[in-house]
């Protein structure tokens, strides 16, 4: 009932936000042009889904910040461990990799551009360069938080260093590394969509950017909607995927 009452309360939050912005523009103070109304928006959505084919590039850009950000887990946990089990490796790189993931990597593309062409790698690899710094300070905090009690029964139980890496420290630190999961996905898709833009090759960055040019405003503040649906969607699926491995 808890969880139920707090989504609805959020649900409640957006459409008075909805209605508020609604009555504005309806009373004139604010432009159509400028912030189409949500009854404008809502209606647009047809002509987005039959001609602008938003579901391809809703597609595109979900493979495009998965891929990203599986790349970004299986560098980015191991480093995190690394990280932990080495003191000397924390004092040394552990600032670096939290400046990096303070840094505008967006403005690198060209860089990456150059290495990959104007492809989806460019866009992939962006993507997990921006996921990895999150990924692996939480794991690194997820394992640094594992209480000493539970080490000292694996100790007593004889447990080998990879058992009680698997059984005690893993599970222990999973809802932190979900944790991290979740902000590698906010800042993959944050750049992926920003790259697609920019170098307009697909996805919805590209077709935000086209329908932009196009002065299509309502359309493009329903495209805007698909980026926000999507990263809803990845919330769900890491919130999932962290109980699974709670209780595993």
């Amino acid at each position: 009932m808890q969880r139920f009452g707090s989504r609805l309360t959020g649900a409640l939050g957006i459409a008075l936000a909805l209605a508020i912005w609604q009555g504005l523009v309806d009373g004139g103070l604010l432009s159509p042009f400028a912030a189409p109304p949500p009854s404008t928006i809502v209606a647009s959505v047809p002509s987005l889904i039959v001609e602008e084919g938003v579901l391809a590039a809703c597609l595109q850009t979900f493979g495009e910040t998965f891929a990203a950000v599986a790349l970004a887990a299986v560098a980015g946990i191991p480093l995190g461990w690394w990280l932990h089990h080495s003191r000397r490796a924390a004092l040394a790189y552990e600032s670096w990799v939290a400046a990096i993931a303070a840094a505008p990597l967006v403005l690198l593309y060209p860089l990456f551009l150059v290495m990959f062409g104007r492809s989806a790698g460019t866009i992939v690899a962006m993507g997990t360069v921006a996921a990895l710094p999150p990924i692996a300070l939480k794991t690194k905090e997820g394992l640094d938080g594992t209480r000493r009690a539970l080490l000292d029964v694996g100790r007593s139980l004889r447990l080998t260093p990879r058992q009680q890496f698997i059984k005690i420290m893993l599970p222990a630190a999973a809802p932190v590394i979900g944790n991290g999961l979740r902000l590698g996905l906010i800042f993959a898709l944050i750049n992926v969509v920003g790259i697609e833009f920019l170098i307009n090759f697909g996805g919805l960055g590209a077709l935000i950017a086209t329908l932009g040019e196009r002065f299509e405003l309502p359309t493009m503040f329903a495209a805007i909607g698909c980026v926000v649906l999507i990263s809803v969607g990845f919330f769900v699926l890491t919130e999932r995927l962290e109980r699974w491995l709670r209780r595993g």
